[in-house]
């Protein structure tokens, strides 16, 4: 069929068609692809725990409500011709304003874009739609096909449309990072968790106590610890105190597995403290949160103290460890323990020899980040 001869493409028909799938499939991939994992904590928020989100029916349920919304508004406007895609504004400013949310510390829901935001947006458009609708019926296009300049000018809003939404929706990537995480990790899959957001050097308190939880299952603590950003302090890796949060991912799973619950609240180290008091012999668990609590505040002196309380000290330390030992033992003229293997030896001294090729310490610090980051040296040195 040819769409673009002039006696057979009258019909506004195919402008609408077009503008209808570009509308649903944006909604359907937006809600899907980049805001389920967000749309599920905030009706995981609002229920209390009590309803779970669907990914795929909710982004087909709340495409299908947007777009009667536009149905509901054509029949109102009649737009047609060139501005036909302007009775979606309602719907896409709705699927912006319902997937710009975030969260405060006290765990509740709040909009990041100020209200006069929409408003402002509502009052241009409803002049823009005045104009239209008067200039609509001088205009002379015999020609509404795929190719024709009416369709193109109905692409272009629809394209200004879907920049609105992703500029007002919530496209911070660490807040997904951990809608995400907590997704996966409330489905006990923490492996896949870990995955998340891996090559990101962005990060924040929560993220970073998430993974540490999520190392902590996968007994991997001292392993791999520092091939993430340290992007908080050691007042923040467990959410004793506030200063952290779990959202989706129910808190209660976390205590179990550490073995019991704050009465209070309390600055972690001192709630890994009253469990290792409280139990002869503490848990693996608990006893890598206090030797990495220990390494992320570069306490190397206490590392080393209570290392020997929990680990034999030989070739078979977690990979952290090793390298927090072999730092301690190059630093202190007087260590209470000599750690040496010849590996981390080696590996430790090539780290020097770079650092003096580099007396320029921006110029050092990029070197050292391309082949040491992911080592505690890096981080205790560098961040």
């Amino acid at each position: 069929m040819n769409y673009n001869h002039p006696k057979r493409n009258n019909s506004t028909v195919i402008i609408r068609m077009m503008c209808a799938i570009v509308f649903m499939i944006f909604s359907f991939l937006w809600l899907f692809c980049f805001q389920a994992d967000m749309l599920a904590m905030m009706q995981h928020v609002m229920s209390g725990g009590m309803t779970s989100y669907n990914p795929v029916l909710g982004a087909v349920i709340i495409t299908v409500i947007l777009q009667l919304l536009q149905l509901i508004v054509y029949s109102l406007l009649k737009l047609r011709k060139r501005s036909h895609a302007l009775t979606y504004v309602p719907s896409m400013l709705l699927l912006a304003m319902l997937t710009d949310i975030d969260i405060l510390p006290d765990g509740s829901i709040h909009h990041t874009t100020s209200l006069w935001v929409p408003i402002l947006v509502m009052l241009i458009w409803l002049a823009v739609v005045f104009v239209a609708r008067q200039l609509q019926e001088l205009e002379e296009d015999d020609d509404y096909g795929l190719l024709s300049r009416p369709m193109w000018v109905n692409m272009l809003l629809m394209s200004l449309m879907i920049i609105l939404v992703a500029w007002l929706g919530n496209t911070n990537a660490v807040f997904n990072y951990r809608m995400q995480m907590e997704r996966l990790m409330s489905e006990g899959n923490y492996a896949r968790a870990l995955k998340v957001g891996d090559e990101s050097l962005e990060g924040d308190a929560s993220l970073l106590m998430l993974r540490m939880y999520a190392l902590a299952r996968q007994d991997a603590l001292g392993e791999r610890l520092f091939h993430y950003p340290i992007t908080s302090n050691v007042s923040e890796i467990l959410p004793t105190n506030g200063g952290s949060q779990m959202l989706l991912c129910p808190v209660d799973s976390l205590y179990r597995f550490l073995g019991g619950r704050p009465a209070a609240p309390m600055e972690p180290m001192r709630f890994l403290q009253l469990l290792i008091h409280r139990d002869s012999v503490p848990s693996k668990a608990v006893s890598d949160y206090m030797l990495c609590g220990l390494l992320i505040d570069r306490q190397i002196d206490r590392f080393a103290e209570e290392i020997v309380k929990y680990y034999r000290i030989d070739e078979h330390l977690p990979k952290h460890y090793r390298e927090a030992l072999t730092l301690y033992t190059h630093l202190r003229s007087n260590p209470i323990l000599i750690y040496k293997s010849p590996v981390i030896e080696e590996d430790y001294s090539n780290l020097q020899e770079l650092e003096s090729h580099y007396p320029n310490e921006l110029q050092r610090k990029g070197k050292v980040l391309e082949q040491y980051f992911g080592t505690y040296w890096y981080y205790y040195e560098y961040e």
